[in-house]
């Protein structure tokens, strides 16, 4: 294999390029469960039909364990964003319809959305009043069974040459509600400082999904509180900040 080409650098994983594949190669200290549980979202993802980057293997190179998929050549919806701002509304509307299509799909053996957020709200910082009215409203919320991809975002798709769009990155997927997966890409556009991009997005997202802006919102304190046990101190703050938000009730 090539490790000449990297394509990109990530906390605790590099991704490099070698002719038709993409090499994913983690940290020696990453989670082997971590690891083996990202390829089999992706193997299960692929069973529902989505374009998605095929896995081709899991392996080891060098001690440090490494994912195989094919390699997709193409432009990111970022990069498309960004090169052609003025079509920046029309990115955020196939953006919406990708991640419909995404939640349109069943997989009944992917974790659960609301099991994985239990865990994260028992593990973030907060205190134990505010940690027992989070669980309290997680449980009250719609239990669904959707296919939700957990870190959807514009450079997690890539349009090809023909236009055809691929999703990346299936690490966090579970199944769940919809309306979850939108809350925490709203804070996602959020937290990389393009706020007109979040509310042009909620309002893209409501529209083609009939959905109240209200049902997305209530979401919001859950999954900012289920978040803020990863990333660095700054968005923790930021997400943090969200669990208090006024109660959209």
């Amino acid at each position: 294999m090539n490790f000449e080409n990297v394509i990109a650098v990530r906390k605790n994983k590099k991704i490099y390029r070698d002719g038709d594949k993409c090499i994913k190669v983690f940290d020696e200290n990453y989670s082997k469960a971590d690891v083996l549980n990202e390829a089999l979202n992706q193997a299960r993802i692929e069973e529902t039909g989505l374009n998605i980057p095929k896995i081709l293997e899991v392996t080891m190179i060098e001690g440090k364990w490494a994912i195989v998929t094919e390699y997709i050549e193409g432009k990111t919806l970022a990069q498309l964003m960004e090169e052609n701002e003025e079509k920046k509304e029309v990115y955020l509307s196939l953006l919406v319809d990708l991640q419909l299509e995404v939640h349109s799909k069943k997989s009944p053996l992917l974790n659960k959305l609301k099991d994985k957020m239990n865990r994260k709200i028992s593990a973030s910082s907060l205190d134990a009043t505010t940690r027992y009215e989070l669980h309290t409203r997680l449980e009250g919320m719609p239990k669904h069974t959707k296919v939700c991809h957990g870190d959807f975002n514009p450079s997690n798709i890539i349009i090809t040459e023909d236009g055809t769009p691929y999703i990346l990155d299936w690490s966090h997927a579970t199944q769940g509600n919809a309306s979850a997966d939108a809350a925490r890409t709203y804070l996602l556009f959020w937290l990389s400082g393009d706020t007109d991009g979040a509310k042009k997005y909620l309002e893209l997202f409501c529209k083609q999904s009939n959905t109240a802006m209200q049902y997305v919102q209530k979401w919001m304190p859950i999954v900012a509180a289920s978040q803020s046990v990863k990333g660095n101190e700054e968005e923790r703050e930021l997400l943090l900040s969200w669990v208090d938000v006024v109660d959209y009730e």
